[in-house]
């Protein structure tokens, strides 16, 4: 993938760093939860490519046409289609336009047109004060879980991981974003499994490990990239929290090195559930063996004792959920399910 390149040494130096109790990963002082205005349609929504570059004229094409189709007018950052290596620009130029949006008064959402590598780049140079200042919707997922990782620290606001603006955008997205963002649902996310022609419905199946309920607010998103941020200021308190995770193309023995670390830093001991959604393309490996995911789950999770369920539809899948990273939940591993408990945008 692109982003391991720069996520092999943002996880080597991080390894370096303390990480016993979490002194690195709370460094940052604990905010309130804050909630960003809610939308309507005919507001102005903010492209910007925080991570990297677009490869064809023809996905910002698509993603301003696609947000025009939520019913939005487009604003686009001013660095949003530049290139600098497999980057969208160089590190000033893509913070610079987040931090735009952020203090635009006309913007009242920022939709990132796609992940990549990179975005962990920008963390010491966004304008936390500006943001909490000016909470807004912030929308993306896979590289984009280091914005939400270091705003839901620095600031408390609740961001939104899911689709990016240049995906593509299936009915199921459409209705997820317009009852979140548009009727203010107090979303119940249960998986759409239709049988088919199939004896026993197999598409988007879920996996109780252990079974209950229990209430907190959702902190995650890709795996790797929240693992690269160990000992940094940028992870935001795991404590009492519901860890959810994803990731795509890693095989299982990196996977099983990745919830180390998590394991390692204390993060996982401090969670009060589990949700793992979708590991497209994760399979072993040239060479001897290989644990599979079921037995990693066994070896990290069942030991904890808390409610925790596998297959959710969160990930690089074509329909996906749009979790609010932030938001406060009940899950009930033994349903494969969470619903909201409170709104996460404020009235307006």
């Amino acid at each position: 993938m692109d982003r391991r390149r720069f996520i092999g040494a943002t996880a080597l130096a991080g390894a370096l760093l303390p990480l016993t109790g979490m002194q690195g990963a709370t460094a940052a002082t604990p905010r309130g939860r804050l909630l960003p205005p809610a939308l309507n349609k005919g507001d102005t929504v903010g492209l910007v490519s925080p991570s990297g570059a677009s490869n064809e004229r023809l996905n910002l094409q698509l993603a301003g046409e696609a947000m025009e189709a939520l019913g939005f007018k487009v604003k686009t950052g001013a660095h949003y289609g530049d290139r600098y290596g497999h980057l969208a620009g160089t590190d000033a130029g893509r913070a610079g336009d987040l931090n735009a949006m952020f203090g635009d008064r006309q913007v009242k959402a920022i939709v990132c047109v796609r992940g990549g590598s990179g975005a962990a780049r920008l963390l010491p140079l966004l304008d936390y004060e500006r943001i909490r200042a000016n909470p807004k919707v912030l929308l993306g997922y896979s590289d984009i879980t280091a914005l939400h990782c270091a705003i839901q620290a620095k600031t408390g606001l609740v961001t939104f991981h899911g689709p990016i603006a240049a995906a593509s955008w299936p009915r199921f997205n459409v209705d997820q974003f317009e009852r979140l963002f548009f009727q203010r649902e107090l979303m119940q996310y249960r998986n759409s499994i239709v049988a088919g022609d199939e004896l026993v419905p197999r598409r988007n199946r879920t996996v109780t490990l252990r079974g209950g309920k229990v209430q907190g607010e959702l902190v995650g998103g890709n795996l790797t990239v929240l693992t690269a941020l160990a000992g940094s200021a940028y992870l935001p308190d795991f404590r009492g929290k519901i860890l959810f995770l994803e990731d795509v193309g890693e095989a299982p023995y990196r996977i099983d090195r990745m919830f180390s670390t998590l394991k390692l830093m204390g993060a996982l001991d401090q969670i009060a559930g589990f949700i793992f959604g979708d590991c497209n393309d994760c399979k072993p490996g040239d060479g001897y063996g290989s644990l599979t995911l079921d037995q990693i789950f066994d070896d990290y999770i069942l030991p904890l004792n808390i409610p925790a369920y596998t297959g959710a539809m969160i990930g690089h899948i074509r329909e996906q959920f749009i979790v609010p990273v932030g938001g406060k939940v009940e899950m009930d591993a033994d349903a494969g399910s969470f619903r909201l408990l409170e709104p996460v945008l404020a009235a307006g």
